[in-house]
């Protein structure tokens, strides 16, 4: 039950009070319903509509709570249609909660057109923090939350993929990916062969529900990590990186640098002859590098 102690409201600076003409981004659970706060049940019993990305799911979590307020879809088919109505409901006077199917709304989810056209609009905006899958397994991870890059779901196809991996190769930050099951085995093992199988990596399934459990240390041991059993390549997943150590940063981004300079003028392989001569590196490696960073994709036959 939420507290409506005005003292208590004084002294944290905080209202409970739902105002009209307003959009409450709200987070939801990820997995377990207790994660659900107060001010989120709340703010969602107490607005005049939730706009949810999925009506049905979103309808289980409500019914826990004996929540009953009226609820229209907004996803990445409707968001532009829907969020049109929705402005003008709080343009009336209105107060509008945005929900996703599970966490925190707009972080790989629906949402962000409502929120900009609500801040052009004028209205105020409003969040309801809570879970967030991401957050939820850097702070496990065991890997440095100083910097960190959220990436999201990298490409279905495995080339696109791999190429994605190499021009992240030599980040120096955390990375943190979404993965479905499906491909997750698959995901985890072009990161080894892309990023090694020594680079330190977590890989997080089913966070706060009933079957959580994660893998962290090197990257070569997930693999053995999600073969074990069966049900590891079930549920949902976060996989977080560490950073490249600092010399093969700095060795990327010197080739990187170097090799961009060069194709203003030149065709890749002709780049990648003259920064191997330049550097000393390997012709084929930065020819292989040169592509990536042209969207050529990748060469056919190594360099002789």
């Amino acid at each position: 039950m939420a507290n409506n102690d005005p003292a208590l409201a004084a002294v944290t600076g905080t209202s409970n009070q739902v105002h009209g003409g307003r959009l409450y981004v709200v987070s939801t659970p990820i997995g377990n319903l207790g994660d659900l706060s107060p001010r989120a049940q709340q703010v969602l019993a107490q607005v005049d509509c939730i706009a949810a990305e999925d009506t049905r799911t979103s309808g289980g979590l409500l019914q826990a709570f004996g929540i009953k307020t009226r609820c229209v879809t907004l996803h990445q088919h409707n968001e532009a249609a829907s969020a049109a109505g929705l402005i003008a409901e709080m343009q009336a006077g209105r107060s509008v909660a945005l929900i996703s199917d599970a966490g925190t709304p707009l972080v790989s989810d629906p949402g962000f057109l409502l929120v900009r056209e609500a801040r052009a609009a004028g209205l105020t905006v409003l969040a309801v923090p809570g879970p967030s899958a991401l957050l939820a397994a850097l702070a496990i991870s065991g890997l440095p939350t100083d910097q960190f890059s959220f990436i999201g779901f990298l490409p279905s196809k495995a080339g696109a993929r791999g190429r994605q991996l190499q021009q992240l190769a030599g980040r120096p930050e955390t990375l943190i990916f979404y993965e479905s099951p499906h491909r997750v085995k698959a995901c985890a093992e072009q990161m080894v062969e892309v990023l090694g199988a020594q680079r330190p990596i977590c890989v997080a399934r089913e966070l706060t529900k009933r079957y959580e459990e994660s893998y962290s240390g090197p990257a070569a041991g997930a693999l053995q990590w999600l073969a074990e059993k069966t049900t590891r390549q079930k549920g949902e997943f976060v996989i977080v990186v560490g950073g490249a150590p600092a010399p093969v940063a700095a060795e990327l981004g010197a080739d990187d640098e170097m090799l961009g300079v060069l194709m203003q003028v030149l065709e890749p392989s002709a780049a990648a002859r003259t920064a191997a001569q330049l550097s000393g590196g390997s012709r084929n490696a930065l020819y292989k590098r040169a592509l990536q960073l042209s969207g050529a994709g990748r060469p056919d036959d190594e360099l002789a």
